[in-house]
């Protein structure tokens, strides 16, 4: 297993490819995170997405797109991180959350947000991370429709916890 974080020009549509494949993301999400690669190609460094992906080969089967929230001092945002059906259980999404996290300290960051559903099918999302030292930190019913509401959790980096 390899990770990069540099784009390569086959990757946005690697990405779209891999967020299908997971069967937790819309039509529309799918979208969305293959025009955040597209973006983040297209303006390289000076693009507000940074991206670690993992793959295998020419195979791109895990990624994380993050960056740092606007207006803030030092808050990042994980906006995505999947990891295909055949590669899951295998510590990936473990692995590549520490090397954002890593990426987020070196940076100067301090604090790191990820929002997920609250829908059953996300059980396992929110299980991950907790087990990864995050605390939920806001819970907005019915945020993305009736009956799927929205949770961030959140993770102060480079604090030791007891």
């Amino acid at each position: 297993m390899t990770f990069r974080s540099s784009l390569r020009i086959s990757d946005p549509k690697k990405i779209e490819k891999l967020v299908g494949e997971t069967g937790f993301f819309s039509v529309e999400e799918t979208a969305i995170a293959r025009e955040l690669a597209d973006e983040g190609l297209a303006q390289g460094s000076s693009s507000h997405y940074r991206f670690i992906l993992a793959g295998s080969g020419v195979r791109v089967l895990g990624y994380a797109c993050f960056g740092r929230v606007p207006c803030t001092s030092a808050a990042w945002d994980l906006y995505w991180i999947a990891v295909t059906p055949v590669a899951q259980g295998q510590h990936l999404g473990r692995d590549l959350l520490q090397r954002v996290e890593s990426a987020i300290l070196l940076a100067g960051g301090t604090h790191v947000y990820a929002d997920t559903s609250s829908r059953g099918q996300y059980a396992p999302t929110r299980a991950f991370y907790a087990r990864r030292g995050y605390q939920k930190a806001a819970d907005f019913p019915d945020f993305y429709a009736p009956g799927d509401g929205k949770i961030v959790y959140a993770k102060a980096l480079g604090v030791s916890r007891v």
